[in-house]
């Protein structure tokens, strides 16, 4: 695949305003975001493209809220999220299957940024890390799991709607 051409690099630069405009807009919800349900429909619709995306928005976050360690796994976390979409993305799954993916990666969220911690810190530092924030993968989970099997059909067909007529599939 080559790089995107100049509309492409457009649309592509509003779908990741959109990542981090909705992350922003959310903020004060611990743990509630509409970021995983975005990459999610963002990979299915334009398959590996999304990494354009991902990659663009944590830059970003990391401008917005500075490169700490915890910037360092979402160098991974998104990336493995839009991953593991493309691996099950050739079967026709309903709303409820993306749900169920979209809840369980909120429940490994912080299992997942905790491998920077392992790193730095030896097992100890990884295992608390990850146990403090377990209420809020809890939260991770039934707020992604709520808002993809309410949001994923009208977004799925409201961006392929957008995507089709600008020519970004």
């Amino acid at each position: 695949m080559g790089g995107p051409n100049a509309r492409r690099l457009a649309l592509l630069g509003i779908l990741t305003a959109v990542l981090l405009g909705s992350q922003v807009a959310l903020a004060a919800l611990p743990n509630v975001e509409l970021v995983s349900l975005l990459v999610i429909l963002y990979a299915l619709l334009l398959g590996r493209q999304v990494f354009w995306i991902l990659y663009a928005f944590v830059l970003l976050e990391g401008c917005l809220y500075g490169f700490g360690l915890w910037w360092v796994s979402y160098l991974y976390v998104w990336a493995a999220l839009a991953g593991a979409v493309l691996l099950l993305r050739r079967t026709e799954a309903p709303a409820l299957f993306w749900a169920i993916v979209s809840g369980f990666f909120g429940l490994s969220f912080g299992a997942l940024c905790a491998l920077p911690y392992l790193a730095a810190g030896g097992a100890a530092a990884a295992v608390s890390y990850w146990l403090a924030g377990l209420g809020f993968d809890l939260i991770h989970c039934g707020g992604n799991f709520v808002l993809c099997l309410l949001l994923f059909r009208p977004l799925y067909r409201l961006l392929d709607r957008l995507l089709r007529r600008y020519g970004a599939q």
